[in-house]
């Protein structure tokens, strides 16, 4: 199984956008999700996407900022991140769930987003 591969994140100022990206050729079928760890903080889920890509759900603090997608064809997970705030200053992490499954249990490596004030 080819692992979660996160990319995008980096440095940006209070207002700007990033686009992360999560390769997941081997997920296909999967129910996949963003996750946010702070330092200090516990892991905190940001975002969840169905198999098919038809529903979706988002944490409080950034709903109406942040979109996640898939895009089947190319096996990729996207979570696009508008009006940032210092607060999402987070590792981003990739995670993927079988649709029987009740937890995620394959995790990507994670991709820093800092967010400066």
């Amino acid at each position: 199984q080819e692992p979660l591969v996160e990319s995008g994140g980096g440095l940006v100022q209070t207002g700007g956008s990033l686009r992360l990206s999560c390769e997941a050729s081997s997920f296909s079928g999967y129910v996949m999700g963003w996750f946010r760890q702070a330092p200090g903080k516990a892991r905190e889920t940001v975002a969840i996407i169905s198999a098919n890509g038809e529903s979706s759900n988002y944490a409080a603090p950034v709903k109406g900022r942040f979109t996640i997608s898939r895009d089947t064809a190319k096996n990729t997970i996207y979570l696009q991140m508008n009006n940032l705030k210092p607060e999402d200053t987070a590792v981003y992490l990739c995670a993927a769930r079988g649709l029987s499954a009740v937890e995620f249990h394959y995790w990507g490596q994670g991709t820093q987003v800092t967010v400066s004030s």
